[in-house]
């Protein structure tokens, strides 16, 4: 009878830490989509900047070994991330191609001007160190002048600070939630082993000596369930690069490194310190109370 009791009361302690891990995986999880969520937004307004190019027109006549001096002096600003030289002919063969006739052969001869597309740097795409980088350009004798589009430059910044602002906002009310939710999973653990810590405390055990077993159960959950919701979120990645392959652009496997040990580290952080809470409250109840 005695054995049956025991072997009841193992099954239902290992039950309640299973259910206790799977609880707290899928609040991990929930906060690990959100920061891949963040990442990938941070990569696509990244992405989306440094696609803004500007155009570089150089005056007709100038030999090609000072424009691709240029060239590298341009490629060498800390405000640049990458240039790409566009010759008169270049440029009019992709105007040949947008127009679907040739315009050369029309007038009887190519008014392009060579140019440089230059893109920037995410950092310095925007319309003050654009025009400050512009300034430094239009200074030399070799450019005619340069031309980007400032109202979509603006736009896009905008968009993207307050697109931004939201995810952070809701990632903020998110991480309450978790941590609201998984000290809540841990407190009703721990509640169903009043009993024992009681009967531990009774029997002359010291407060660290019944807070150690339970506080590395709550370690070891805590990474269990990180390792679990790490599995599950790259499953979600995988099939969301399945249905949208355009989402490998923005993958950064250091930033999502990042994200995971992020998520472990906030499950180790917030089951440890949810125990130790708990715990703590039922060695300073009183024994009548234990029932309520």
């Amino acid at each position: 009878m005695e054995e049956f009791e025991g072997s009841a009361s193992s099954s239902k302690t290992k039950t309640i830490y299973i259910s206790t891990v799977i609880s707290i995986s899928l609040v991990l999880l929930m906060t690990g989509l959100l920061g891949l969520i963040l990442v990938h937004a941070k990569n696509l307004s990244n992405y989306v900047k440094e696609n803004i190019v500007l155009n570089i027109i150089v005056n007709d006549g100038a030999k090609d070994v000072d424009v691709f001096a240029l060239n590298r002096q341009i490629e060498a600003s800390p405000y640049v991330l990458k240039t790409q030289y566009v010759s008169k002919e270049i440029a009019a063969r992709n105007l040949t191609k947008d127009l679907g006739e040739d315009f050369v052969e029309f007038l009887g001869y190519n008014p392009l001007l060579s140019s440089i597309d230059v893109y920037m740097k995410a950092d310095y795409a925007n319309n003050t160190s654009i025009t400050h980088f512009t300034n430094q350009l239009t200074k030399n004798p070799l450019v005619k002048e340069v031309v980007y589009q400032k109202s979509l430059i603006d736009m896009v910044n905008q968009n993207i600070k307050v697109i931004g602002l939201v995810l952070l906002a809701f990632a903020g009310i998110l991480l309450i939630i978790a941590v609201a939710l998984i000290n809540n999973t841990i407190r009703l653990a721990i509640y169903s082993q009043r009993f024992l810590i009681k009967s531990m405390q009774l029997v002359g055990a010291t407060k660290n000596f019944i807070r150690k077993p339970f506080l590395s159960y709550g370690v070891i959950h805590g990474l269990l369930a990180g390792l679990i919701a790490i599995i599950l979120l790259l499953v979600t990645l995988y099939f969301a690069q399945r249905q949208v392959p355009e989402l490998v652009i923005l993958t950064n496997w250091t930033e999502f490194a990042i994200v995971f040990a992020g998520v472990i580290g906030i499950g180790i952080l917030i089951s440890l310190l949810s125990t130790y809470f708990a715990v703590t409250k039922f060695l300073r109840l009183k024994i009548f109370e234990l029932y309520r």
